[in-house]
């Protein structure tokens, strides 16, 4: 059946799978069926299966082998580098966040009060970009972990997760350095992320946000950790579990196609091409005057590296939220509020910690594209938009 995806602005909160990589994983999966863990001839196999697509996925992101782990997903990645911490044998400590991550982060980390962990919160600016000197600010002596995301999932926001790896590596010359996380689950195949850059210790990714199939994610670990969850000691002992062979095959080949890198030309020229969508995009929405980009400032063009093509956020004047998101599914365009997993609730801790104004807030939406997204369907778009705002302005 032939998928019609041109009207499809949601991206952010999952891609639609590429058919021809899912059923060829499928396929693959299906004939070679064995445990990875079985000693017998077919188990040997998928065991080969399973390095193979480890082994394809490092070296399109120009790490060891021996460092990535594939997981159920982005959000049990973030778990496994979070509950780390609880293996420590040490008197409990303090983490540090970000007040803009997505709640894979936020909401664990919150659940590691209740375990007697002290959970800081870095305030992000106008732009919900953090500065790495509040970073290093927040820092303590029992400081274990600090947790940020690359990409913001709501306003495209790029943290500068290099300076901060690099101001936590200097604030701590001489002492303990707490282990540093990147959530980069709305970065892999959208922005360049070199996961070789000292100071980083671990990183998550999901093969769903790359036109890869659901249940499937990686963990990066610069360095052996001590996992919290215990059991059959597969993915050495970091992940237990039987390993998902159909979904690693697919989730490597997602990130051959993806990865943006100067070794991927095809990535690098669609990034440069939703660079000028994006722009396009936002400057005519600008010209609504019913409509506010957030943050406001991102109309300036030279800010236009610190956010991510291919996330936008706006608000409109009288038309809440979730009644344009209605308004434009009634007319076959398909966005949303924010993060699919808080989509039922009225708060919005994100824009709340930039300050936002609560009328933007209660009103804004996400815009989120892909790599299937046209100028045409984006111009579309941009008329149902203007005629629904219009509609509830006049």
């Amino acid at each position: 059946m032939q998928r019609d995806i041109s009207h499809y602005f949601d991206w952010a909160a999952t891609s639609p799978a590429d058919e021809d990589i899912v059923k060829q994983a499928l396929e693959t999966s299906l004939e070679v069926f064995a445990n990875p863990s079985s000693q017998h001839s077919e188990g040997a196999k998928a065991r080969k299966l399973l390095e193979t697509a480890r082994e394809n996925a490092a070296q399109v992101m120009g790490v060891n082998a021996n460092t990535l782990f594939f997981t159920s997903g982005g959000t049990e990645s973030n778990h496994i580098a979070l509950l780390s911490v609880l293996s420590r044998p040490q008197q409990k400590g303090s983490i540090i966040i970000s007040a803009i991550e997505h709640p894979a982060i936020r909401e664990q980390a919150n659940a590691l009060k209740n375990c007697g962990w002290e959970v800081i919160s870095v305030l992000p600016d106008k732009n919900g970009i953090v500065s790495a000197k509040n970073v290093t600010e927040k820092i303590k002596d029992d400081t274990a972990l600090v947790c940020f995301m690359a990409v913001n999932n709501e306003t495209g926001a790029i943290q500068p997760i290099y300076e901060i790896a690099d101001a936590i590596t200097q604030a701590c010359k001489g002492k303990r350095k707490p282990k540093f996380h990147v959530d980069c689950v709305q970065g892999a195949g959208k922005i360049e992320i070199n996961l070789a850059h000292k100071g980083i210790d671990s990183a998550s990714f999901s093969a769903h946000k790359i036109c890869g199939p659901r249940g499937i994610g990686l963990l990066y670990l610069a360095n052996e950790i001590t996992p919290f969850m215990r059991g059959g000691g597969q993915e050495k002992g970091v992940r237990s579990g039987t390993e998902n062979i159909f979904g690693a095959i697919a989730f490597s080949q997602c990130l051959e196609r993806y990865w943006i890198s100067s070794k991927n030309t095809a990535a690098l020229e669609r990034l440069g091409k939703q660079r000028e969508y994006t722009k396009d995009f936002i400057q005519k929405l600008a010209g609504l005057p019913f409509c506010s980009i957030i943050p406001e400032n991102r109309t300036d063009d030279t800010l236009e590296e610190n956010f991510s093509p291919w996330v936008l956020q706006a608000s409109f004047e009288n038309i809440p939220g979730q009644v344009m998101v209605r308004a434009l599914d009634a007319k076959g365009f398909y966005i949303s509020t924010g993060s699919a997993c808080s989509a039922s609730k009225q708060s919005r801790p994100i824009l709340e910690a930039m300050n936002v104004r609560s009328d933007l807030r209660q009103n804004a939406v996400r815009f989120s594209f892909g790599v299937h997204t046209t100028k045409e369907s984006m111009n579309e778009l941009f008329s149902a938009v203007k005629e629904i705002g219009e509609t509830f302005n006049q």
